[in-house]
């Protein structure tokens, strides 16, 4: 498989070329060397698993990755992430959400304690040196953000740091009281590669083109983009009447008409702050054309839910699929191979290429 470079120079750099979106051996090495080593958002604890001796299972990135993980709520009220595998013949323990005393295994009765120790195995007085360390659910390492919930299978780099500068810009908001509003939570189908959404989402630059409604709310003049280690921002001002963020005084952005931080952390996950809460968009891919995007909306302030760069996430999502999948069809045409990088506005996407040729190296 040929090796990939992005030139670290964005005004030399040239994008990753189309093999890249098309090659189903790239496709397995994304799989492999991205998102078995990459954090993911589960949800906000709120919902999941509210109560103290709880549990609530769930599959890790579905048709993907197809983990399946649970999440327990101790007796001392600390959440924990383990496999939701049977260690003895490789069955789901739990099915169901919901107050658990003990895990218990549906299949022959092997019983875990809410801290996935083995407790109990019927039928098992005879066999020697057991139980083992293999015995016990494995445990997932798993991360806060406010309410929300992060796991991986065996992330490679931390998000303390990556939340410590997400902080910087929305610390003040009162992200423990978003709720989670299924009414305006949806998923969608994009019929192309997961990358080429991540790309998109990446630059301002098609705004004014694409997206009528955004343009009239955002100065395309002062967008701007900030890249970090494992993270990009983008800021979205504005200079009309539009609902913007009451930002304290000591705030980065103090004195500036503020209407969206759109956060990306790598490599799928988008965290759009808006005045009115927080649209988290996780991009899952299915398959080398294929793609589902996980809308889930937390309000906290229902009166601005209408107005500003948050009001029409429907139709802006709508926009965006017809281009991406557009972008998808023109990347099997012969007579493209690679583009060039706008050194202004798509900052972000020569970022996030030099991060994938770096993990698929």
């Amino acid at each position: 498989m040929e090796k990939y470079y992005i030139n670290p120079n964005i005004e030399e750099a040239e994008t990753l070329p189309s093999s890249f979106y098309r090659s189903k051996k790239v496709f397995k090495k994304v799989k492999k060397n991205i998102f078995l080593k990459a954090w993911h958002f589960v949800g906000d604890e709120n919902s999941l698993i509210p109560l103290s001796k709880s549990a609530y299972p769930f599959i890790l990135l579905d048709n993907f990755l197809s983990e399946p993980m649970v999440l327990v709520r101790d007796n001392n009220d600390k959440i924990k992430c383990f496999s939701n595998v049977c260690t003895h013949r490789g069955n789901i323990v739990i099915s169901d959400p919901g107050k658990y005393k003990s895990l218990t295994c549906g299949y022959h009765g092997r019983k875990f304690d809410l801290n996935g120790k083995f407790k109990s195995m019927p039928e098992f007085q005879k066999t020697k040196d057991f139980p083992r360390a293999c015995d016990h659910l494995h445990e997932f390492k798993i991360e806060k953000l406010g309410p929300f919930l992060f796991a991986g299978v065996n992330p490679e780099f931390e998000l303390s740091d990556t939340f410590k500068i997400m902080k910087e810009r929305i610390g003040f908001l009162p992200i423990n009281q978003f709720k989670l509003d299924t009414n305006k939570s949806k998923d969608y189908l994009v019929n192309s590669n997961w990358a080429l959404y991540c790309d998109n989402f990446l630059e301002g630059f098609h705004i004014p083109f694409v997206h009528d409604d955004l343009n009239d709310v955002l100065d395309y003049g002062d967008y701007k983009t900030l890249t970090y280690d494992k993270m990009n921002l983008q800021i979205g001002y504005t200079d009309s009447s539009e609902e913007v963020f009451d930002l304290p005084l000591n705030h980065p952005d103090n004195g500036k008409n503020v209407a969206a931080y759109y956060y990306w952390v790598f490599p799928n996950m988008m965290f759009n702050f808006y005045p009115w809460g927080l649209s988290v968009n996780i991009v899952k891919p299915i398959s080398i054309n294929q793609t589902r995007v996980s809308f889930r909306s937390y309000v906290y302030d229902e009166s601005k839910l209408n107005n500003g760069a948050g009001a029409v996430l429907d139709k802006v999502e709508r926009e965006d699929e017809f281009v991406v999948e557009g972008v998808q069809k023109g990347l099997n045409s012969s007579f493209y191979k690679a583009g060039r990088f706008s050194p202004t506005r798509e900052k972000g996407v020569h970022h996030f290429h030099k991060l994938l040729a770096e993990f698929i190296n």
